[in-house]
């Protein structure tokens, strides 16, 4: 009885001194610190449908863009519904670094091609770092490739330049839904008449919606404040993505024919209510330039 007494006093302080040692050694491991997750994914392309989304090309990755636009469904059978008529633009979008994404392109309407640099100033993250949206600027060049109307005057190249400032502010609220708002700046160095403004502001807005895991609902609209322009119309597309591995397809209709900044924004004369809707699709193909 003894033994038994003194094995189990015995075991009963190396239990105490293991523990008490354990402890200790968690102690000056410290508890996990915690990390900043940055979020991602609130677009499946760095496009909305016509303007920029708050999401960007990965670093060493060229997104080629073919955008193509048919003509207004309200020509009826005759024209096809639309499908006799086409309009696009060719792009190719470069991801430099995490936050900076360059792009060129060139456009069949006005022979316009336009050249971007976007920059991601805060990205949306929980954890360690709380940042409840995105913000991004991103800034534009267009250049009117058709010739000069009037032959007779002094036409200057410049005459051809426009340009085009956005700020974007994002937020992805949950896997299924993303907002954002883009307050934009549209300046023109030629405009036909004096009375209208060379600078136009407008404020956009777009969604997206997942439906499953390889679809999505998608729309943006933006409204231009001073335009005075009484046939100009706001911009309205309506979209639905479809992701295909290195692949995303979207199909949507749209009131818009260029499909730049200055273009879509400036140029719309279309009107939803009169159906001058145009069917279209916009492919992206990204390719992995740099593996580093």
């Amino acid at each position: 009885m003894k033994k038994i007494i003194t094995l189990s006093l015995f075991l009963f302080f190396i239990n105490i001194v293991l523990r008490s040692q354990t402890e200790d050694l968690l102690d000056m491991l410290g508890e996990d610190e915690p990390t900043t997750e940055y979020v991602k994914n609130a677009f499946k392309s760095s496009r909305v449908i016509n303007g920029h989304s708050m999401e960007m090309i990965a670093p060493g990755a060229l997104d080629f863009r073919i955008l193509h636009r048919f003509g207004e469904i309200s020509g009826g059978a005759y024209e096809m519904f639309g499908l006799d008529q086409a309009s696009m633009r060719l792009g190719f979008d470069y991801g430099i670094i995490r936050n900076l994404t360059v792009g060129i392109g060139r456009g069949t309407a006005k022979k316009e091609a336009d050249a971007f640099v976007k920059f991601r100033i805060l990205q949306q993250s929980t954890g360690k770092r709380v940042m409840p949206f995105s913000v991004l600027y991103v800034g534009g060049i267009t250049c009117d490739g058709l010739k000069f109307a009037d032959t007779t005057r002094v036409n200057y190249f410049t005459s051809r330049l426009g340009y085009y400032h956005q700020v974007i502010i994002g937020r992805k609220f949950n896997d299924n839904f993303t907002l954002q708002f883009t307050p934009t700046l549209v300046h023109r160095n030629l405009v036909e008449v004096v009375q209208t403004p060379n600078d136009l502001y407008a404020l956009g807005t777009g969604g997206r919606i997942k439906l499953t895991k390889r679809l999505a609902l998608t729309a943006d609209y933006f409204y231009v404040f001073n335009n005075t322009d009484t046939t100009a119309r706001n911009p309205l597309s309506l979209g639905i993505d479809i992701e295909t591995g290195g692949h995303v397809f979207q199909l949507h209709f749209s009131n818009a024919v260029g499909m730049n900044e200055r273009a879509f924004i400036a140029d719309t004369k279309n009107e939803w209510g009169k159906g001058e809707i145009r069917f279209g699709f916009n492919l992206s193909r990204m390719f992995q330039i740099d593996h580093k």
